[in-house]
């Protein structure tokens, strides 16, 4: 079945194909293939803002020519579908060959932003796969990609989820999705290590040229590390995931499978498999049921990314020439970190400037909600309104020890004192959000969507666009987890 010729597209959306994206880097890093198809598809959620961003018309967007294309029964005008390739680490473990395994790049817009669709059949890379993804997690990828953007974490964005009756095998057998992703680039730490591993040198060099001449030119001037282009390169992308390190630590998410195969060469969230929101605040907690080592949990991230950042100096290191050099293009990575975990900290509890203690204040709470298993998402936000209505009472009933929790108030009082008290509110309730992606919330969303009430995933994703807002009504959203949300088990079968 040719998709090309049984629903021809005219615009709205013309992708630019080969003209200077990713494909034009060659065969060598990529199959080129058409999706496949899928029976009778339905639309199950659409983001708005995704769609502006790509200035495809509302109306468009609800027919069928556009359902069609974002299931993979269609290509877009100037579309030359590809999946890549590449390898990885999987669990701090050489994999050895990757790649698209079920997702195919339609092309680039001409604003350079790359359309690819997640779960549109096998491909080259599928490793014995069928290429698909299910109703389950497609919806969770839809909805986390959204509410990321809304919190400013750097992110792929996601436009649409499509659905279909065609039965796919997991656990269980379950119902076919695709997800609509969009991104500027999806080049990923994996991309390098499958050239360096192969020792092709040609395309090593051609990926990381690409690179630095598409997002990373300043790279080409940078004066350090040892005006070495490929070293700037490293420490840019060290800097960067340090950065969005930060903001995952900071707003308590998990990603829950961060091998090197997804990790973004621009340091954003990329590939949401297993992940979670903290519901109480568990330093050692593991989102993932695949990960029976603990290898992910949520307070071995910064360091797991550093650890994937290596893997990424050791693949560019024939470029860069020097062990050395490469080294020190990884070092700025902690203070990065820390600099901007402890700015997102600040802004959690309403500090617009720096004091020399507030290391001591905030390791002094985040060990207090520790101990006592306090829900973080509740805790900021109900401390962002204790300070700008004066009144703490309901942040104390959260805790067991109350008197730990009058001693830290006391310090955190004479320090917030410092500040103009109605602009600290203002930022914590700008900081915190009311509304994160609960794994009982999106399971209530997959849930209805699976008997066709698509009806929650809307309403959850207006709450996540949005999350900073109060929603009256909707309060119910954002209270504590039900008792069955501890038994939801979320692997990397999706």
């Amino acid at each position: 079945m040719n998709p090309h010729a049984d629903h021809p597209l005219a615009p709205p959306l013309d992708l630019a194909g080969d003209r200077g994206g990713f494909a034009s880097l060659g065969p060598a890093f990529f199959t080129r293939l058409d999706p496949t198809p899928l029976p009778q598809p339905y639309w199950v959620g659409i983001s708005s803002s995704v769609a502006e961003l790509l200035d495809l018309d509302a109306q468009w967007m609800a027919s069928d020519e556009a359902l069609q294309v974002f299931t993979g029964n269609a290509c877009p005008v100037g579309s030359r579908p590809l999946a890549s390739v590449y390898s990885g680490h999987q669990f701090g473990v050489w994999a050895g060959q990757l790649g698209d395994g079920r997702a195919i790049l339609l092309g680039e817009t001409t604003e350079g932003l790359e359309v690819q669709l997640k779960g549109s059949g096998r491909t080259p890379y599928s490793r014995m796969g069928d290429g698909r993804a299910v109703l389950r997690s497609s919806i969770r990828e839809f909805l986390c990609s959204e509410a990321m953007h809304a919190l400013g974490i750097p992110t792929s964005r996601a436009l649409c989820v499509t659905g279909s009756p065609a039965p796919v095998r997991r656990e269980e057998t379950e119902t076919a999705a695709v997800v609509t992703r969009v991104a500027p680039s999806f080049v990923r730490f994996g991309h390098f290590e499958h050239f360096a591993a192969r020792d092709m040198q040609t395309e090593l060099h051609a990926l990381a040229d690409y690179v630095i001449e598409r997002y990373y030119p300043a790279c080409r001037t940078a004066p350090q590390p040892a005006s070495n282009a490929y070293a700037a390169l490293l420490q840019a992308v060290s800097e960067r995931t340090a950065t969005l390190m930060a903001h995952w630590q900071a707003v308590g998410f998990c990603h829950g499978v961060m091998n090197t195969d997804n990790m973004s060469i621009l340091g954003l969230t990329i590939d949401y498999g297993p992940f979670q929101f903290l519901d109480a605040f568990v330093p050692g907690h593991v989102c993932n049921h695949s990960d029976t080592q603990g290898r992910y949990a949520y307070n071995r991230q910064p360091n797991v990314a550093y650890w994937n950042l290596f893997c990424l100096a050791q693949a560019l290191l024939p470029l860069i020439g020097d062990e050395g050099v490469a080294r020190t293009a990884l070092e700025s990575y902690k203070t990065v970190f820390s600099t901007n975990f402890m700015a997102q900290m600040r802004r959690k509890l309403g500090l617009a400037d720096a004091a020399p203690a507030d290391g001591e204040l905030i390791d002094a709470i985040l060990l207090l909600l520790a101990r006592e298993g306090v829900d973080h998402t509740i805790f900021w936000r109900r401390l962002s309104h204790a300070v700008a209505r004066h009144d703490f009472a309901p942040v104390r009933d959260l805790f067991l020890d109350g008197a730990g929790w009058d001693r830290w108030l006391l310090s955190y009082s004479e320090r917030i004192a410092q500040t103009d008290k109605a602009q600290s509110g203002d930022l914590m309730l700008k900081t915190n959000p009311k509304f994160v992606l609960r794994n009982h919330l999106g399971e209530q969303a997959i849930r209805a969507a699976k008997l066709g009430d698509f009806s929650p995933v809307q309403t959850l994703l207006h709450l996540l666009e949005h999350p900073f807002d109060e929603h009256p009504g909707h309060d119910a959203w954002a209270d504590f987890p039900p008792d069955w949300a501890s038994s939801i088990e979320i692997s990397c079968s999706s």
